[in-house]
């Protein structure tokens, strides 16, 4: 063998191998993975993510890892869990566009201990869970719910009289979560005597303010109220479902038409069985993201109304002419509430700025990629409003209380969420529409306000909330309609 014939094949072996070993080194590489941390062991990033136990917020948290980390997307780890946060109006776009195609919904195991039952979670049937969504869904469309609009009317009308106007100076938050959790009550279960409503309320307390805990079920734990609480919650709610079912059997005719009597009715036209315990824990989870989502919205548009003398006067002139085209016993209806334009900008605007929410949460169900990093299977992720609602691209001058953003064509697509998007979005916005609506209002058309505290704190359970209650001095107007 000559020099050259031992050259060539040094070459082709030298080829070869270069070829293996980057084969090899490709396929050993670890997936890239999104920037980030994880924290501490099992609580991961948590407590920062809440602001618990420090001068920190769930806007704080979003915002100083995509500058630390990127625009896009970055990993953390919370409740236990290996976490990638989607950021921006494309990471929403993508996360609200592949339901069930890559991502599904998931929710912190508290959340699950705490607001499903034990039984629910054994024998979770996916198809009669999807049953009872669709009645949720019918039950808050706008037509059905327009027949709930002189109700709610009358329900602020008389919280109002009862809680506000005997006094100079009251705290809004409680009072209205007081109201809303009384309105949910109504309209979902007819329960409408004050006894058994406040009864409910003091049992659903620990469940509205641990929910989002480190699931650690020691006796006397923030996690074990929370379980408890739950526990005697849906029972409580059986013992309505049986009572209902019990009068429906009887006479269809005069039984209560809320949420509980239509799903009941939909799902006997459909002739199936439906365990009682998953209407009673999807009653209760509807109460949970409701009562206080909206609870925070009205309290934070009565505190910019507050800041903005010029924003309330334009709400007031709007409210009182439609206040002016009643009749002295007539109620609200559906064309009076398309009336209200500036007052549901103003309240976009609240929303924008003071999310109820500081997200929702993802499972990947397949490894995918996006922006460029790979998201494995059963990792968790998390969209958040704070990512975009600030953003000076989406929002000129962000920080700027301006409900004229919301005029003509609106935001652009994916930049506005306070809902989220996609086929998971909010089951209620409507419903919730009209209960901050129509609570402006009578609110407005019946008292002028100014802040006791100028620069009140703000907490965050991670649903923000005045530190103090929102206390404020009351003027009542002096007119007749």
């Amino acid at each position: 063998m000559d020099f050259f014939q031992i050259m060539l094949h040094l070459v082709v072996f030298s080829i070869s191998f270069s070829l293996i070993f980057l084969i090899y080194k490709r396929k050993s590489t670890p997936a890239k993975l999104p920037p980030g941390k994880n924290g501490w062991p099992i609580i991961g990033e948590t407590l920062e993510f809440a602001g618990i136990g420090q001068k920190g917020s769930p806007e704080m948290f979003i915002q100083d890892r995509m500058r630390k980390y990127s625009q896009d997307l970055f990993k953390t780890s919370m409740f236990g869990e290996n976490m990638a946060v989607c950021c921006g109006a494309s990471g929403h776009k993508f996360l609200f566009s592949n339901e069930k195609k890559s991502v599904v919904t998931w929710w912190p195991r508290s959340v699950d201990q705490v607001a499903l039952s034990p039984e629910s979670i054994e024998n979770f049937v996916p198809e009669d869970s999807i049953k009872v969504r669709r009645a949720i869904v019918q039950y808050l469309k706008p037509e059905a719910l327009q027949y709930f609009i002189p109700i709610m009317d009358s329900m602020a009308k008389e919280h109002l009289e009862a809680d506000w106007s005997p006094n100079k100076q009251v705290k809004v938050f409680p009072l209205t979560m007081k109201y809303t959790f009384s309105l949910a009550c109504r309209l979902f279960l007819s329960v409408t005597n004050p006894n058994h409503v406040a009864r409910l309320s003091d049992i659903f307390a620990p469940i509205i303010n641990d929910l989002l805990c480190v699931p650690v079920n020691i006796p006397g734990t923030a996690y074990n109220r929370a379980i408890k609480a739950g526990h005697v919650i849906r029972q409580e709610f059986l013992q309505v479902i049986k009572q209902r079912k019990k009068e429906l059997s009887e006479n269809t005719e005069k039984v209560s038409r809320d949420f509980l009597t239509n799903t009941l009715l939909a799902l006997n036209e459909n002739r199936r069985f439906m365990d009682d315990m998953l209407i009673a824990t999807n009653i209760m989870a509807f109460i949970i993201g409701g009562h206080e989502t909206t609870t925070t919205t009205i309290t934070f548009v009565m505190k910019y109304l507050a800041e903005y003398p010029q924003v309330y006067s334009e709400v007031f002139k709007e409210q009182m002419e439609i206040a002016r085209s009643k009749g002295p016993n007539d109620l609200l209806n559906w064309d009076d509430i398309k009336k209200m334009k500036y007052s549901w900008n103003v309240a976009c605007e609240t929303l924008r700025l003071t999310p109820p929410i500081a997200g929702t949460f993802r499972k990947a169900i397949n490894d995918f990629t996006y922006a460029g990093f790979n998201i494995p299977k059963e990792w968790k992720i998390l969209w958040s409003p704070y990512s975009t609602h600030k953003n000076p691209e989406y929002f000129p001058d962000p920080e700027k209380f301006d409900p004229l953003r919301f005029e003509g064509n609106g935001t652009a697509p994916y930049t506005f969420v306070p809902f989220g998007g996609g086929p998971r979005i909010c089951p209620g916005r409507e419903y919730a529409r009209l209960d901050i609506l129509v609570f402006i209002h009578n609110v407005v058309t019946r008292f002028k306000w100014e802040k006791v505290i100028p620069d009140e704190k703000i907490n965050y359970k991670p649903a923000p909330n005045p530190a103090e209650g929102l206390p404020v001095y009351l003027k009542s107007h002096n007119h007749k309609y």
